[in-house]
C-alpha cells in the first residue's frame, strides 16, 4: 500500500462507539419522561429494527423523519409499550439532541490516529445525519486528525453510492488508486469504495469473513497494513 496517501474512515461503528452512546443516550431519555421500560429489553429490539431502517435510508426508501420516527414506534409496539406519537416524537428529537453528548470511542481510536496522521491524510465519510455527525467529531476529541469530513447530505446521495466517494475524492483532489476506505459495514463502505476503484479494509470486530476482502477485527492491527 505503498501509494496510499489519504485514508478514509467511517465514524459510526468504526471508530465512534454508537452503540454505547445510544444506551447511555436512551437511559437519559427514558429517565426524563419516567419510562418504565428496561432499557436492555428495548435495546434487544430496537437495535436490529434501526439497522433495518437505516437500510431503507441508504437505498433511499424512507426520509429522515421516518426513519427516526419508524425505528421507535415499531420498538415500542414490539415490546408491547404504550406510548403517544407526542412522546416518540418527542424521544426522537431528544435522541438527536443528547447523543452527541455522548463520547465513547472504540478502543484503539486515538492511538491508531495519531499512528496514522504523520503518514497519510485523513478524512471521514459518514451515511450520518450531518448536524450530528459533526458534534459527534469534535465533541469526542478527534476532529484535529481529520482533513475532510463528507456525510452523505452534503453529497445528496448515501454511501454506497459511488457518487459519495467520487465526491470525496474530488474534494481531497486525488486519485482513487491512492486512497483506502475503512468501516465497518460491507455493503456501504467496502463495496462502496471498491466500487469507487478505492482499496478497502473491512473493520469486523464480530469476526465476520468476506471472501476477497482485507478484514480487521482492531483498529491497532491497522499497523499491519498502513
Amino acid at each position: 500500500m505503498i501509494d496510499i496517501k489519504h485514508v478514509f474512515f467511517d465514524l459510526d461503528h468504526t471508530l465512534w462507539d454508537f452503540d454505547r452512546n445510544s444506551k447511555l443516550t436512551f437511559q437519559q431519555i427514558f429517565e426524563e419522561q419516567n419510562i418504565t421500560l428496561s432499557i436492555q429489553d428495548f435495546l434487544k429490539v430496537y437495535m436490529p429494527i434501526n439497522l433495518e431502517y437505516w437500510r431503507l435510508y441508504r437505498e433511499d426508501k424512507i426520509q429522515k423523519e421516518d426513519l427516526r420516527y419508524k425505528r421507535l414506534k415499531d420498538t415500542f409496539d414490539a415490546v408491547n409499550f404504550e406510548v403517544q406519537d407526542e412522546l416518540i416524537n418527542k424521544i426522537a428529537e431528544d435522541y438527536i439532541k443528547y447523543l452527541p453528548n455522548y463520547n465513547y470511542l472504540i478502543d484503539g481510536t486515538k492511538e491508531i490516529l495519531e499512528y496514522l496522521e504523520s503518514k497519510y491524510k485523513l478524512h471521514i465519510i459518514t451515511n450520518g445525519f450531518e448536524e450530528v455527525q459533526n458534534l459527534k467529531i469534535e465533541k469526542s476529541g478527534i476532529k484535529k486528525y481529520f482533513r475532510e469530513v463528507i456525510t452523505s447530505e452534503s453529497v445528496g446521495v448515501k454511501k454506497p453510492n459511488k457518487k459519495v466517494f467520487e465526491y470525496a475524492l474530488s474534494k481531497v483532489n486525488t486519485e482513487a488508486s491512492k486512497t483506502i476506505m475503512i468501516g465497518d459495514s460491507y455493503e456501504a463502505d467496502v463495496l462502496g469504495g471498491l466500487n469507487a476503484g478505492m482499496l478497502a479494509i473491512y473493520f469486523s470486530p464480530e469476526k465476520k469473513q468476506e471472501n476477497g476482502v482485507l478484514t480487521i477485527n482492531s483498529l491497532i492491527e491497522l499497523k499491519q497494513y498502513l
